[in-house]
């Protein structure tokens, strides 16, 4: 009983140290990040993503993967976020992210009623027959991700999504796991891109 208690204590312990600090996220937010992704997470122009009720952990990889470490170049290579988190601490990275995570998304809406049919059938059942997996295999059928693996999509600007897509079909972002988002988008039409990123911006 006492070997399990301490062995309780120590996970605890481990726990208070690992513990993001919400109030510092917030002020790192508001000196980094703000005037682009809004000082609640929710980008005011569909430019730059929405950080709103992002899962923690992606976020994090995300700025590392702008950060080029061991004389290697970043993984993923933006000019502008490059230099917004060059000064920034893995602490750092880490108490802006559960900031964001814990912060309300303001959802969006699709526009087209023929786009948001064709994303809602990508999105929700892939195309077997090219090998297309559907979106809500992974991102969960309202797009909300799933903690530590994949991001959280729902009400995610069109416009940013779309160029995501186009992204990883191009092979410029190159830092999904395994290649496998740049072998999905790889089987996208440029209107299956834009129906499926019209449907997201829809999802709650």
């Amino acid at each position: 009983m006492n070997r399990a208690l301490a062995i309780f204590a120590l996970a605890l312990c481990a726990a208070a140290a690992t513990a993001a600090d919400l109030g510092k996220g917030q002020t790192i937010a508001a000196q980094v990040c703000a005037a682009c992704h809004g000082a609640d997470g929710n980008s005011p122009t569909p430019v730059n993503p929405k950080l709103a009720g992002q899962i923690p952990e992606y976020l994090q990889k995300q700025m590392r993967n702008f950060k080029p470490e061991d004389g290697k170049k970043a993984t993923r290579e933006n000019p502008v976020m490059m230099g917004m988190v060059a000064g920034l601490s893995a602490e750092d990275m880490r108490n802006v992210a559960a900031y964001y995570g814990s912060r309300n998304l303001k959802g969006g809406a699709t526009r087209g009623r023929d786009t948001a049919a064709l994303g809602q059938k990508i999105y929700r059942g892939g195309d077997v027959s090219r090998g297309l997996p559907a979106c809500a295999g992974c991102h969960g059928p309202n797009g909300a991700g799933v903690p530590v693996q994949y991001p959280r999509l729902s009400g995610q600007y069109m416009e940013y999504t779309e160029a995501q897509l186009r992204a990883f079909r191009s092979g410029q972002r190159a830092n999904d796991l395994n290649a496998m988002m740049r072998a999905i988008a790889a089987k996208m039409s440029d209107d299956e891109i834009r129906a499926v990123s019209d449907y997201i911006a829809g999802l709650h």
